[in-house]
């Protein structure tokens, strides 16, 4: 087993732990990370001695703030090969995590966006601390809420999945277990004793987890489901930005404000995954997904909002198209259109070789 590099696995006990190990990436996944989690995941899969799996991070700022930007925009710019294998070894991972026999917990401490969001949601166990700031913020630049987003965000109460989206909220502790992202609120300094509490054998995850939780406090966002659900209830885009101008409030002027500087194209790509797609399941949805980022990343858009976002930092990014009227339905289809015969994505248990 690995002791250093960007993904540590060890054997603790009974536990299974794999910890993210780029803090100063905030935990951004690489490909290499993704194979070396999914072999230790498929080794443990059938071995006895492994009864559950923790999954965390080092570093205090965040457990995982999405994938490798940089090096996909790199890839987007030529011939996006590296790219495409990176969201199709991902996407696996994913899937992999949804259909895990064996129980995972997931410590979301810090920063948790897009790729952490991906490797988090599909765990039996969701743990939020105080530091934890949840959000998928890809329509900001250029891309979409991959990582099974279209699976699980529509899952949450409401139009809350929508909302996330569509305005890049961040989620404290509170309002990540009001909405059901997380199952439990730990805090921070006690998630050692949760650590060795599950390392024992035949320990009973559940109470374990349930022993060492806490209180959150109030959500904030309980006051605003109403809104939510009211205000994101059409059927298109330009229906949600409508009912924000009509409403005049001042929360949603905020909502409005925080969805005006997103790229067009990926919003409303983002509202028909979420709103519209209804898939049958995780891996059916990952399809729809992989043919989205395979495009995406190749467009405009993303490295455009990668430049203005993550090299320049001006963060003001040049849109094409400019607008949510130029952001054709005929463009939106072709980004959701089947890929070529043998290129479509797969899960690991169907996959070739």
């Amino acid at each position: 087993m690995s002791d250093e590099g960007e993904l540590l696995v060890r054997r603790e006990g009974v536990l299974g732990r794999l910890t993210l190990n780029r803090p100063e990436a905030l935990g951004a996944l690489t490909l290499n990370m993704c194979e070396v989690m999914t072999a230790a995941l498929t080794g443990w899969r059938g071995d006895p001695a492994v009864e559950t799996v923790l999954i965390d991070h080092a570093g205090p700022r965040g457990f995982c703030a999405g994938g490798d930007i940089r090096s996909l925009a790199e890839s987007g710019a030529g011939d996006g090969h590296a790219a495409r294998r990176f969201f199709a070894t991902e996407y696996r991972l994913n899937h992999l995590l949804s259909v895990y026999e064996k129980p995972i917990v997931v410590v979301m401490d810090g920063v948790t966006m897009g790729g952490g969001v991906g490797v988090a949601l599909p765990a039996r166990f969701r743990i939020a601390t105080e530091r934890t700031r949840f959000a998928m913020p890809e329509t900001g630049i250029g891309l979409f809420p991959d990582v099974g987003g279209g699976w699980w965000l529509p899952r949450l109460p409401g139009r809350t999945g929508l909302w996330i989206v569509l305005t890049g909220a961040r989620l404290a502790a509170a309002d990540c277990l009001r909405l059901g992202v997380a199952t439990h609120y730990v805090e921070s300094v006690a998630v050692e004793a949760l650590r060795r509490a599950l390392a024992k054998p035949r320990a009973d995850v559940g109470a374990v987890v349930a022993a060492c939780a806490g209180d959150a406090g109030p959500a904030p966002i309980a006051a605003h489901l109403a809104d939510i659900d009211r205000l994101f209830a059409g059927r298109r885009l330009e229906d949600a930005v409508a009912a924000l101008a009509a409403d005049g409030g001042e929360w949603a002027r905020a909502q409005a404000a925080a969805m005006a500087p997103k790229s067009p194209l990926s919003a409303k790509v983002s509202f028909r995954l979420l709103a519209l797609e209804q898939p049958k399941s995780l891996a059916d949805d990952l399809v729809v997904e992989y043919r989205l980022a395979s495009r995406l990343v190749a467009r405009h858009d993303f490295l455009e909002g990668v430049r203005a976002v993550i090299v320049d930092k001006d963060n003001r990014p040049v849109w094409r198209p400019a607008s949510l009227a130029e952001a054709t339905d005929a463009l939106v289809d072709g980004i959701f259109a089947p890929l070529p015969a043998g290129e479509e994505w797969t899960p690991l248990e169907t996959a070739a070789g």
